[in-house]
């Protein structure tokens, strides 16, 4: 028996890997380059959209974590992260155009995967064991059918992707290269402003033009507040920007003075920072962190280039917005990512309700394996949510959700401490309490990473 995965993402990139791994025979089906999604501008398989990073590399960090579970799993997609790693500090980044590519090559060419470049626009039938891994980009007539199948409206919410800009064009006279708190490597390009150029950039995103909305979407469009939009942002208040993505602290170019000396300290540092963070491997291509934005593209070459140090940007790619879907998931699923409804079917990655990369390849990596199990005759498993992993798909299987049918109160989660329960003990220290959540995820996970039960 074939398993039939529907949508090359991360995870169903993920899923198919360890479908295939297992023996089973996949079905990919991915409608890229056939029809382009408002977001994608590739047809490579596990296109990262947004960022090009995956969150902070430390496992005493709920992200790091996460993928140091994935690693120990067998997980193709975060392996691949590892190999076309660029420089972040303490991040895990991608060259992302080398990282899709070698994902695609490594699914197009493994023997037991058979890739269908088409839109798929119906569910499933009953008999079929499927993985769903659309995404929050999710095309209108399949969406459709999800609705039809659940009987229930879907959940939305808007998403934005940053701007990359050009290395060469950013003027580094005025922009200097270092890491908050000089952890690591120099590896961001960090652009200074005072306090009359943070006000003046702040007016100008207010006054800034969006790009407008569909009509279907204006209604009770919000967005996810792990990505907000900078403009939105800078509506929020005036410091807002300052205590998120332009936080000055823990920066300082040495051009100032001495950092040990108060005085200069006092006189030269920064009102504000814009930091970009290395896109590709040869440093050419940079992208602004955390400047998610639905600004026009005129507008936003126009504003930006207010900052200090670009100037005289290039950009090579504008920001976005799309419409992201994501399902009821606590009135739909259960832990192992089936459809209560319809055990065959199983769902993975942003279209459940999980927020941020690793979180989808995770969903990927659980579909993918249950989906193997249940082809071989054998019982889906679920992680233990002591685990990263195993607490991400309890929640979205059983969080509370604001009845009627209407999505509620759920919203998407990214990976975090506060979803895994309590230790037995109180630990005062936040990294040595992290610490300890992280020993005892990876002891709960040991017998989980098996061959027989990771299938990888």
């Amino acid at each position: 028996m074939s398993v039939l995965v529907i949508g090359a993402g991360l995870a169903g990139t993920e899923a198919s890997w360890q479908i295939a791994q297992a023996g089973i025979p996949v079905r990919l089906v991915e409608m890229r380059p056939v029809r382009r999604s408002p977001a994608h501008h590739s047809g490579q398989f596990a296109e990262l959209v947004c960022s090009n990073s995956f969150g902070a590399l430390s496992s005493d960090r709920a992200a790091g974590l996460l993928q140091e579970e994935l690693r120990r799993l067998g997980s193709l997609v975060i392996r691949t992260a590892d190999q076309h790693a660029v420089p972040a500090g303490g991040a895990l980044a991608v060259d992302r155009g080398r990282y899709s590519a070698a994902l695609t090559a490594a699914l197009e060419q493994h023997p037991l995967v058979t890739v269908e470049r088409r839109e798929h626009t119906e569910l499933p039938g009953a008999g079929e064991i499927a993985v769903l891994a659309t995404g929050p980009l999710t095309s209108e007539s399949l969406a459709d059918q999800l609705r039809a199948f659940t009987g229930r409206a879907d959940c939305h919410f808007f998403d934005a992707a940053s701007p990359i800009v050009e290395g060469e064009s950013i003027d580094l006279s005025v922009a200097f290269r270092a890491s908050r708190y000089d952890k690591g490597d120099a590896d961001y390009i960090n652009c200074p402003m005072n306090k009359e150029q943070f006000l003046a950039f702040r007016e100008a995103l207010l006054e800034a033009e969006q790009a407008e909305l569909k009509d279907f979407e204006k209604e009770n469009a919000t967005f996810f507040e792990g990505c907000l939009p900078i403009e939105e942002l800078a509506r929020r208040g005036e410091d807002t920007m300052r205590y998120g993505p332009l936080k000055p602290i823990g920066l300082w170019d040495p051009r100032w003075g001495d950092v040990n000396d108060r005085d200069v300290r006092r006189a030269n540092r920064a009102y504000a920072v814009v930091q970009l963070r290395q896109e590709d491997k040869d440093g050419r291509l940079w992208n602004l962190v955390g400047f998610q934005t639905n600004l026009k593209w005129g507008e936003q070459k126009r504003v930006l280039r207010l900052i200090p140090g670009l100037e005289n940007a290039e950009f090579v790619r504008f920001g976005v917005m799309h419409r992201n879907t994501f399902l009821e998931s606590p009135q739909l699923l259960d832990p192992t990512l089936q459809f209560r409804q319809r055990p065959t079917l199983l769902a993975a990655g942003q279209i459940t309700g999980t927020e941020g990369y690793a979180a989808a390849v995770a969903g990927g990596w659980l579909a993918g394996t249950n989906a193997a199990r249940l082809a071989r005759g054998e019982e889906p498993i679920s992680l233990p949510p002591t685990t990263m992993l195993g607490a991400l798909t309890h929640f979205i299987a059983e969080a509370p959700c604001g009845g009627g049918g209407k999505g509620g109160g759920f919203q998407p989660m990214p990976p975090n401490f506060g979803l895994l329960p309590e230790l037995p003990e109180r630990i005062k220290g936040k990294r040595e309490r992290y610490g300890a959540y992280r020993d005892r995820a990876l002891a709960d996970l040991a017998p989980f990473t098996q061959p027989a039960l990771a299938l990888a």
